[in-house]
């Protein structure tokens, strides 16, 4: 059993760090590097139930503590073309106000569901500035 994870062990590995060179999602690297901790347990003869128990736990803990270093390299929060109506200008197609969950505005051709930034109601017909998306949901402060 011993030599059957050992090498079960290395092919993880291996097959982590083989998929996380096709992709750059930095996400199998963990696995492989939780994986070599495994490897040392079953080395030493660790129970199956102690080496997945560290597999999990070291995976876990590098993915908490290595995901806001990885999205910073990255260069932050990777964004979607709805982001490109930031700063865009909208017409209010029926009555914001915050209290009622109620509004919508559009831009674009596109009738989006709105909110008021500050939480002040903006009238149908307005034109507002769009200053966030939250969701499907346009964050739009008053021209």
């Amino acid at each position: 059993m011993d030599a059957f994870m050992i090498v079960l062990w290395g092919v993880i590995i291996i097959a982590g760090i083989i998929v996380e060179l096709m992709t750059v999602q930095f996400v199998s690297i963990w696995f492989s590097l939780a994986s070599v901790v495994s490897l040392v347990l079953a080395g030493i003869g660790a129970p199956l139930w102690a080496q997945l128990s560290v597999f999990i736990a070291v995976t876990a803990l590098l993915l908490i503590l290595t995901r806001p270093l990885v999205i910073r390299l990255r260069g932050g929060l990777v964004r979607t073309n709805a982001d490109l109506n930031i700063g865009k200008t909208a017409i209010v197609t029926e009555d914001i106000d915050n209290e009622r969950s109620r509004g919508r505005a559009t831009v674009g051709g596109v009738s989006w569901m709105a909110i008021s930034e500050d939480g002040s109601t903006i009238l149908t017909g307005e034109s507002v500035v769009i200053k966030d998306i939250a969701g499907a949901k346009l964050i739009v402060a008053k021209r």
